[in-house]
């Protein structure tokens, strides 16, 4: 049976950056959530939207699906695996999405665990930012079953403008894990290049004026800015800085490389050196603009 606000009672555990927006957007459209969270007081402010409050995992275990919006492997094992894991309730019908971007063969050995309890299993990272979350406008690279995605397709489109089948469990945080490397390298190149103008006396705003209708012209440079802000909002929610995903995600790309022996220098040098950069850039445009938030 598909997923539908009237009927359909949802888990949501993770309510940092982008998740907080996603269960947002989710109680907008009317469905009815259980929200799960580390901090309470992330949680309490979604309950004045109508949200119901989960004390533990435990309260989320008599949900049909359950949202995982946690921020790695371990946050993710924690909640679904174990005598006291949602997975371990099993149930025909109920399903587990995944939306942190994990390791491929963690989202492989999850879905066969949740298939041996009978619960079907999306591996299913998001794209996009808190901003396009806030509007239901994410794109959603969904590994697993095709019957399992169209069952809960109607609570993944009313959080996405894409939804993607791109292969099994698995595939879903491989193609997350390429669409990071692709733009952080990105990200890396623009702002050594950045640094090679300013050392000649051409600012910022020369230089993404002039790559706009250039072929240096990238979605970095046209959202140049995007990951000050991202900072800040980390800051805010207190996300560590091992846990952004130019730090997170790059280290991830590596070590699901090591894992199929595949070589990816360029993706091991920015796991190295990206993450300082984008932290210093950060904090001098803060200091730019004297402090402000």
């Amino acid at each position: 049976m598909a997923a539908s606000p009237g009927t359909s009672s949802i888990g949501f555990a993770g309510l940092g950056n982008i998740g907080r927006p996603m269960a947002a957007t989710l109680l907008r459209a009317g469905w009815s959530l259980t929200v799960l969270d580390t901090s309470p007081e992330k949680a309490e402010a979604l309950e004045r939207d109508g949200a119901r409050v989960a004390g533990s995992v435990a309260d989320l275990g008599g949900c049909d699906t359950l949202v995982l919006v946690v921020p790695d492997d371990a946050a993710v094992g924690s909640i679904l695996e174990g005598p006291d894991g949602w997975l371990a309730a099993g149930g025909d019908g109920r399903t587990v999405v995944v939306h942190s971007t994990i390791m491929p063969e963690t989202a492989a050995r999850l879905a066969t665990v949740a298939a041996e309890q009978g619960v079907a299993f999306l591996d299913a990272p998001v794209s996009g930012g808190a901003e396009r979350a806030d509007k239901g406008d994410l794109t959603i690279m969904v590994g697993g079953e095709a019957d399992d995605l169209e069952a809960a397709r109607p609570l993944l489109e009313a959080m996405g403008s894409e939804v993607l089948l791109v292969g099994p469990a698995g595939a879903g945080a491989a193609t997350k894990l390429a669409n990071q490397l692709m733009m952080l390298s990105a990200l890396a190149g623009a702002m050594e290049a950045m640094e090679l103008a300013a050392a000649h006396g051409v600012d910022e705003d020369t230089v993404l004026r002039s790559v706009a209708s250039s072929t240096g012209d990238s979605w970095v440079t046209r959202n140049w800015g995007f990951f000050d802000r991202l900072v800040e909002s980390y800051e805010a929610g207190g996300t560590p800085p091992r846990e952004r995903p130019w730090s997170k995600d790059l280290f991830e790309v590596v070590a699901a490389a090591r894992a199929v022996d595949l070589r990816v220098p360029v993706a091991a040098l920015i796991a190295q050196t990206l993450a300082d950069r984008v932290e210093t850039h950060a904090a001098q445009a803060r200091a730019g603009r004297g402090g402000a938030s």
